[in-house]
């Protein structure tokens, strides 16, 4: 699992980035960030590791919890950064695309339901409507962590740089989550560039697990998962 470390001195909670990596393995099946504080080193006492993994979710659900579980077994005390699940919403017709935090306890820290709902009409491709069956959710979600104050979000939502903002300067978040499953196509064009103008923009980092690869007949994701400094 590729790590990027930073330092939290006591000064600000995220100080800067040692490195950022950029993931290009495509068989990983686990779309998280784990968070761990780093101990036994007098240097770093105030530092904590940021994982960002990058995944092929395929038709096999079973496969898809039984890798995430190898990946993640043989760490302990982090934090977890899940997203996004098919909930279920307020009725039966309707599901939540939802963005999950996890506690180094065990805890669910968070629940955020993504606001900003997929839609393309690609000529002569595809064709994807997210709303024909998911709820948009409508409330914005931040959480205090190790590493700072975290903003949540998911995927799409990257497009709408006033989420972003809200985050940041009405909420004061500091760290900006944002799990996708990007097209190959939208994700070539604009992942990356997205993803470096929210945290310009916003003076954040910016730590964004990706789907990779084929999932079936009709769907690719780009991938490239990043951990980005502002």
């Amino acid at each position: 699992m590729p790590f990027c470390r930073h330092s939290t001195p006591n000064s600000s909670p995220v100080s800067w980035i040692q490195s950022r990596r950029r993931l290009v393995s495509k068989h990983s099946h686990s779309q998280s960030v784990a968070i761990r504080p780093v101990a036994g080193n007098s240097t770093m006492a105030n530092s904590v590791r940021v994982a960002v993994v990058q995944m092929t979710s395929v038709n096999d659900i079973a496969a898809n919890f039984a890798t995430c579980s190898r990946l993640v077994k043989e760490e302990s005390k982090i934090w977890i950064s899940l997203g996004g699940f098919q909930e279920k919403g307020q009725d039966d017709a309707q599901l939540c695309n939802t963005h999950v935090l996890i506690d180094d306890t065990g805890n669910i820290r968070s629940k955020y339901r993504k606001i900003h709902l997929f839609v393309v009409d690609v000529p002569g491709g595809a064709v994807y409507k997210e709303s024909s069956f998911i709820e948009g959710g409508k409330e914005v979600v931040m959480v205090d962590s190790s590493i700072g104050r975290l903003g949540v979000t998911v995927c799409y939502d990257l497009r709408f740089p006033g989420l972003y903002q809200l985050l940041r300067f009405q909420h004061e978040a500091q760290v900006l989550l944002v799990p996708a499953a990007f097209t190959k196509v939208t994700g070539q064009a604009h992942w990356e560039i997205l993803l470096r103008a929210r945290a310009i923009e916003t003076q954040c980092y910016v730590i964004a697990a990706a789907q990779a690869g084929k999932h079936n007949d009709k769907r690719e994701s780009y991938g490239d998962s990043l951990i980005i400094d502002p």
